[in-house]
């Protein structure tokens, strides 16, 4: 089983991408928001050039520890559980990728300060990725269906329980189909271009163990519209359980290195978040500071994170700052006198703890004050922390679905 699709059609799902905006679940888009997204959209269908790669293993061992997929060694528990409980006996591994195009679109309408333009090509991108893996999915479906077999949920590198280091070796096994310079893995496990993917759909004979076990049913997550091959609906998930479902005795209290009394107050004030049907948690936070130059002007961020669902950890999945679209406070930096707009666009591809759980900013050793600017990497670190401290606290404090 092997296919490389260089055209592969596009037809992002308008309930995906407006999820993927920040809009709450059955919002409709009109105004400059519908515009900006049929540009965005429109701009993508004349020059976004996607693609596809995806081929059976040649070999699947899976052992106390690991898996072993044609012979190269990957050390995930929660890829090895999956594989082990569904008795798979192969794997597809698949690779997509958005094409770099989007992202250069993206970066030139920053560096000609257009930050809306900037944001929904961003979104686009990712809601590009998230369809070329459902199809994927879908066509994998279609195909093991005649060959009595049933395909897993994919899993890729920097989920919980996989290391994002995993991204190089897993390359490897997929270069051979990918076209040279298309696709390139970072020394930090990120891939370029960034709205790409690498993952791993396992394969069982034992279609009985994915019925009984109803978290290795792809279908689930799966918002693919009238698929033939579906073996569950395609569930919203809620957020929160209730008081019978959550386990006892409750998990200690986390230790935040802000006061609960700010983080409250943040939460309340600052800070709004949303969730799509598949679990994920998309939040935007309000940042308000001063320059440390020009008598201390006011200017304002947004920090928006997408997190994956909660039965994963929480990963961080996306994270980008970028000044509020009606802020110009940021010109007044010192930094941004020296260097411009190639501030900005450092500042707006910081990611310190993308690929890693929520939980993580718990342990994250960062400055614990900083000023109001965005001058020094020390001080947008602090703020980076705020931020995740105060998205951590909303979440441990929700109960009902409805309070998101």
């Amino acid at each position: 089983m092997e296919f490389f699709d260089a055209a592969p059609a596009v037809r992002v799902d308008t309930a995906e991408y407006t999820r993927l905006l920040g809009f709450p679940r059955g919002h409709v888009l009109d105004g400059r928001a519908l515009e900006l997204a049929d540009w965005a959209r429109a701009w993508y269908a004349d020059h976004g050039r996607p693609w596809v790669y995806a081929r059976e293993s040649d070999a699947l061992e899976i052992d106390a520890d690991a898996v072993n997929v044609d012979g190269v060694r990957f050390r995930s528990d929660r890829l090895r559980r999956t594989l082990d409980r569904a008795g798979a006996h192969s794997v597809v591994l698949v690779a997509v990728s958005a094409g770099p195009e989007i992202e250069q679109q993206a970066h030139r309408a920053w560096l000609e300060e257009r930050p809306d333009e900037y944001f929904f090509l961003e979104m686009f991108g990712s809601a590009v990725v998230e369809h070329l893996t459902t199809m994927s999915g879908a066509r994998l479906c279609s195909w093991a269906d005649g060959e009595a077999m049933a395909v897993l949920p994919h899993y890729s590198p920097g989920y919980p329980e996989w290391d994002i280091a995993d991204q190089e070796p897993l390359f490897g096994l997929l270069a051979r189909g990918i076209r040279p310079g298309t696709l390139e893995v970072l020394e930090s496990g990120m891939l370029r271009p960034k709205k790409s993917l690498l993952g791993v759909f396992g394969l069982t004979r034992h279609a009985d163990r994915v019925s009984r076990l109803s978290e290795l049913v792809p279908c689930d997550n799966c918002s693919f519209a009238g698929c033939q091959f579906r073996r569950t609906p395609y569930k919203r998930a809620t957020f929160g359980r209730s008081s019978a479902e959550r386990p006892a005795p409750a998990a200690p209290a986390p230790t935040y290195g802000l006061s609960t009394k700010a983080l409250k107050r943040w939460a309340a004030e600052r800070l709004s978040l949303t969730m799509n049907g598949d679990g994920q948690i998309h939040a935007l936070f309000r940042y308000e500071g001063t320059t440390c130059s020009n008598m201390g002007r006011p200017l304002v961020f947004h920090y928006r994170v997408t997190l994956g669902p909660r039965e994963d950890g929480y990963p961080i999945r996306e994270q980008v700052c970028t000044p509020a679209p009606e802020d110009d406070g940021y010109r007044s930096m010192c930094e941004y006198l020296r260097e411009g707009d190639h501030l900005m666009a450092t500042i707006a591809q910081e990611q310190p703890l993308i690929g890693q759980p929520l939980d993580a900013v718990l342990s994250w050793r960062r400055p614990s004050i900083g000023p109001g600017c965005y001058c020094e990497p020390e001080a947008r670190q602090h703020k980076w922390g705020l931020v995740l401290e105060t998205i951590h606290y909303a979440i441990s404090h929700i109960q009902h679905p409805g309070e998101l």
